[in-house]
């Protein structure tokens, strides 16, 4: 979610500004964290096209890549980005990258440049930039981003590709029914026409919506894509989200799936920030936003459990923040001192266990929709021939 803050920045200038973040708490953490008084924070809806298409446009995986080789080169901040900003073609890339460079021959770090673009840099991002600053390792842990991405987007392309096929079987089943329902039986009704035989309840339920579909031909195209918009907003919807969060625990395999799935972006975004010297405190606050609305609530809990003391495995085990695999492997990174390259570990291993459930839900799930729609073209067939076979029985 995208908040606009207006804050106080000593000694007496007033300033907005625009954070990603998971709620207007963290929001406002973010911005006292920087030095600002907070005077007001309101959420913003993602209605602003041009900040829309240029955090589509901006290929921060591969900024951070060829950053990070340049700098590996012995090339200093300014100089690299200046070369990127040079071989750029995208005049909105280009601008962004002038604006980087603008902030830093003004004083800046890459950490408060990035800051400044909000809706395009991540606070992943911008925490591990901070802390590599301090340390002075700032390509290595672009490195560590880029494979982070990488595995993100790996992630992602497995279930896009597996709801490909399903997808299309959907919109060609719906068009299929439209044409069947909007034009096929409207013809088909004129048989009966004039017919003393009373028809099946059914069958007449089907031609009204047929006729009534094809006298409003023209509405139907507008209805489709209010549709889709409105789908588009349920998607987009909390509270939504929220009811339909609650109706998946109902299915407990389901459920168990997308939370192992959940768990292991999260576990993959916090052990990158854990190796780039970020507090396990800040960093769990960072990978919140990963978690679906009850996870991030057991979060804040856990949380507070390892302000107390706790450890963070005993923390998560006790708010159902990890499994069995998890609980085991977080141990060992705890003895070893290698907590985030456990974490890490932990989310290949759960992120396998992802792929290989979706690829068993797609083989069920293929055949179980081309049935569901050959049952309901049948089921249309059938009901147009019944009164046809009653009549014929009548007249024997």
């Amino acid at each position: 979610m995208r908040f606009l803050i207006k804050a106080l920045r000593l000694p007496d200038h007033v300033v907005q500004l625009e954070y990603e973040a998971a709620s207007a708490e963290e929001a406002g953490r973010r911005a006292e964290e920087q030095g600002l008084r907070v005077l007001g924070i309101q959420r913003q809806l993602d209605w602003n096209v041009s900040r829309w298409f240029s955090r589509e446009r901006f290929p921060l995986a591969l900024f951070s890549q060829e950053l990070a080789i340049l700098l590996n080169a012995g090339l200093v901040l300014t100089d690299a980005l200046e070369s990127l900003e040079n071989k750029e073609s995208d005049p909105q890339v280009r601008k962004i990258l002038a604006g980087l460079i603008q902030a830093l021959y003004e004083g800046k770090s890459l950490s408060g440049a990035l800051a400044g673009y909000p809706w395009i840099f991540p606070p992943l991002f911008i925490a591990l930039i901070k802390a590599s600053e301090r340390t002075g390792e700032l390509g290595p842990a672009l490195n560590r981003y880029v494979g982070y991405r990488a595995s993100l987007d790996a992630m992602r392309q497995k279930v896009i590709s597996a709801s490909v096929y399903p997808v299309l079987l959907l919109g060609v089943g719906g068009l299929v029914l439209l044409f069947l329902i909007g034009y096929v039986v409207p013809r088909f009704s004129l048989v009966f026409e004039g017919m003393e035989h009373q028809l099946p309840w059914l069958s007449q339920v089907l031609i009204d919506l047929g006729n009534f579909l094809q006298q409003h031909q023209i509405l139907l195209l507008p209805g489709l894509l209010g549709i889709i918009a409105l789908g588009l907003l349920a998607a987009r919807s909390h509270t939504l989200r929220r009811l339909l969060g609650r109706q998946i625990q109902r299915i407990p395999r389901l459920h168990k799936a997308l939370l192992t799935f959940e768990l292991a972006r999260f576990y993959r975004s916090l052990g990158i920030l854990l190796q780039g010297g970020i507090p396990v405190i800040d960093a769990l606050s960072m990978a919140s936003g990963l978690l679906g609305e009850q996870s991030r609530q057991h979060l804040l809990q856990a949380q507070n459990r390892v302000r107390e003391g706790s450890s963070l495995s005993m923390a998560l085990e006790t708010y159902g923040l990890s499994t069995p695999v998890a609980l085991r492997m977080l141990r060992a990174g705890e003895r070893s001192g290698n907590l985030g390259v456990m974490l890490e570990r932990t989310a290949d291993f759960h992120e396998a266990q992802t792929s290989r459930w979706i690829e068993w839900f797609v083989r069920l799930f293929e055949p179980l929709l081309m049935a569901f729609i050959g049952l309901l073209i049948g089921t249309i067939v059938v009901l147009m021939y019944i009164p046809i076979f009653e009549l014929a029985s009548s007249i024997q």
